[in-house]
C-alpha cells in the first residue's frame, strides 16, 4: 500500500540527487581532458629530450676537436730569407748507440776484408804488368849488368828474383792474413765497445732532418 498523509494525498516521488550526476559528468570531462593532453605532453618531452641529446653531442664533438688540436704539435712557420724565399726548418735528434751485435760485426768485417783482399791482388797484378810494359825491368837489368861486370858476365834478370808469379802469390798470402786479422780485430772491437758502452753510456749521435 502507498504511503499517504493524513489528508489522503500521495507522497511525491523521490528525485535523485543532482550533485552525484554533476560529479560524474565532471569526472568524465576531466578524464577525457587528461587523455587528450597526454599525447601533447609526450610530444613535448620527446622534443625536449631530442634537443638535449643533440646539444650534448655537439658539446662532446667540440671538446674532442679541441683536444685533438691541442695534441697536435705546433709547427712554427719557416723563416724567410731576405730574398723572399723560405728557409727550410731543421729538426735535430740526439741518439745514443749503446750496443753492437758482435755476430753482425764479424760477418760484415769478413765480407769487407775479402773484398779488400781481392782488390789488393788485382791492383798488384795490374801495377806489375804496367811496369813490365813500360820497360822498367829492362832498364833495371841493364843498369845492374853494367854495375856488376859489363857484357862479359852472366845476363842479369830481375824477374828471376821478383817475378810476376812470386809477387802475386805473396800478395794472395798477405790478403788471406788480412782477412783473418781484420775479422778478428773487428769482432774483438765490438765486444770491447759493448763493455765500454755499459760503463760510459756509448756514443752520442746527432741526426738532422730538413723540413721544407
Amino acid at each position: 500500500m502507498a504511503d499517504r498523509r493524513t489528508d489522503d494525498t500521495p507522497l511525491a516521488p523521490r528525485r535523485p540527487l543532482t550533485g552525484s550526476g554533476e560529479g560524474q559528468t565532471k569526472s568524465g570531462q576531466t578524464k577525457t581532458g587528461e587523455s587528450s593532453r597526454r599525447p601533447v605532453t609526450e610530444r613535448v618531452t620527446q622534443r625536449v629530450s631530442g634537443a638535449v641529446a643533440s646539444a650534448t653531442e655537439s658539446v662532446k664533438s667540440a671538446a674532442e676537436s679541441r683536444r685533438s688540436e691541442e695534441r697536435k704539435p705546433s709547427t712554427p712557420p719557416a723563416a724567410k730569407r731576405p730574398g723572399g724565399t723560405t728557409r727550410p726548418r731543421t729538426r735535430k735528434a740526439r741518439l745514443r748507440m749503446i750496443h753492437v751485435d758482435p755476430w753482425s760485426v764479424m760477418k760484415t768485417a769478413f765480407l769487407l776484408s775479402i773484398a779488400v783482399g781481392i782488390v789488393t791482388v788485382i791492383a798488384v797484378a795490374m801495377v806489375w804488368s804496367v811496369l813490365g810494359a813500360a820497360g822498367v825491368w829492362d832498364s833495371i837489368n841493364t843498369t845492374v849488368q853494367e854495375v856488376i861486370g859489363g857484357e862479359s858476365g852472366n845476363a842479369f834478370d830481375v824477374e828471376d828474383y821478383v817475378g810476376t808469379g812470386r809477387v802475386i802469390g805473396f800478395t794472395m798470402i798477405v790478403a788471406v792474413v788480412d782477412v783473418v786479422l781484420i775479422t778478428a780485430i773487428a769482432t774483438l772491437g765490438a765486444f770491447l765497445y759493448n763493455l765500454a758502452a755499459t760503463l760510459l753510456g756509448g756514443l752520442e749521435i746527432t741526426l738532422a732532418e730538413e723540413e721544407h
